[in-house]
């Protein structure tokens, strides 16, 4: 691999790196960012991957700051009794981490999950 032009910040600390097109192939082994994807080819990619999709209303509850572990819970049509059993937590305790008056550790969260199928980011976002 060539070396990297490094592009600094106003701190003189590296915050970029601009390396040839080949060698971030090889890198990311080939695939395309999603960034220069169009929905279409997203979708095909999703449906190709055997990916499950939501629906929008399910995205729009999300983006508009709803609990996304009761979000997909009520998608899944599951109770917080039936998850909570699922992940190996209280009903209680899951009921304070969808009202966000507690927060779970991260092994929590992802037996949460898990108990919904989905992703552990989806339900802790950025």
């Amino acid at each position: 691999m060539a070396d990297p032009q490094v592009i600094r910040d106003d701190a003189g600390r590296p915050a970029f790196a601009v390396i040839r097109w080949q060698d971030y192939q090889r890198l990311t082994g080939g695939k395309v960012a999603d960034d220069d994807l169009s929905d279409e080819a997203l979708f095909d990619r999703a449906v190709d991957e055997n990916e499950e999709s939501f629906p929008i209303a399910v995205v729009d509850r999300i983006v508009a700051g709803e609990n996304p572990i009761r979000v997909y819970r009520e998608h899944r049509r599951m109770t917080q009794k039936e998850v909570a059993e699922a992940a190996g937590i209280s009903p209680l305790y899951l009921s304070q981490i969808e009202r966000a008056t507690r927060t779970g550790s991260v092994a929590t969260l992802a037996a949460i999950a898990k108990a919904l199928d989905v992703e552990l980011d989806d339900l802790i976002g950025d």
